[in-house]
């Protein structure tokens, strides 16, 4: 089975920012679907999506969500399949601390693993590590990228000494 994940945003609005990991994953070469899902708007839907998650070969879900950011928690209480917060500052947002607090403070038993405010690059990044850890391909493409990181920075510091 090829490697995919989705990707769930609570609206179309998050979608700027939800972009950075489909990016990510275009980069390495991982299958992905991007909706929106909205935890307060479609609920059930939103519990149809978790429960055949597995059955539909996702291995890994990266859920976005601001405001009162439940969609990443509510997905994880109907799935055993990893799911990877994003908070997102939206425009009723205190500053973005309430999607942290909301994503990150889930009650033990219905785990949501937790990116910084608006990192969806990182999720994909770390929904990829997720995915390397049975695909040598995918695991090769991540060192491969961590080494190009590596080789930017001595890069730039040779710059700074000239």
């Amino acid at each position: 089975m090829k490697p995919f994940v989705s990707i769930i945003m609570g609206s179309t609005s998050d979608l700027p920012i939800m972009e950075e990991a489909a990016k990510f994953l275009d980069k390495i070469g991982i299958e992905y679907n991007i909706q929106a899902l909205s935890a307060h708007r479609t609920p059930e839907l939103v519990m149809d999506f978790a429960k055949k998650a597995k059955k539909n070969g996702v291995q890994v879900i990266i859920a976005g969500a601001g405001g009162a950011a439940h969609l990443p928690g509510v997905i994880a209480a109907f799935t055993a399949i990893p799911v990877i917060g994003v908070p997102i500052k939206s425009s009723n947002s205190i500053d973005g601390w309430d999607s942290v607090l909301s994503i990150l403070q889930m009650p033990t038993g219905i785990p949501v693993a937790t990116v910084a405010l608006n990192g969806a690059g990182n999720a994909g990044i770390l929904a990829a590590q997720m995915i390397a850890i049975g695909n040598k391909d995918v695991y090769k493409k991540l060192m491969e990228f961590k080494e190009s990181m590596k080789a930017k920075v001595i890069e730039a510091n040779k710059s700074l000494q000239k």
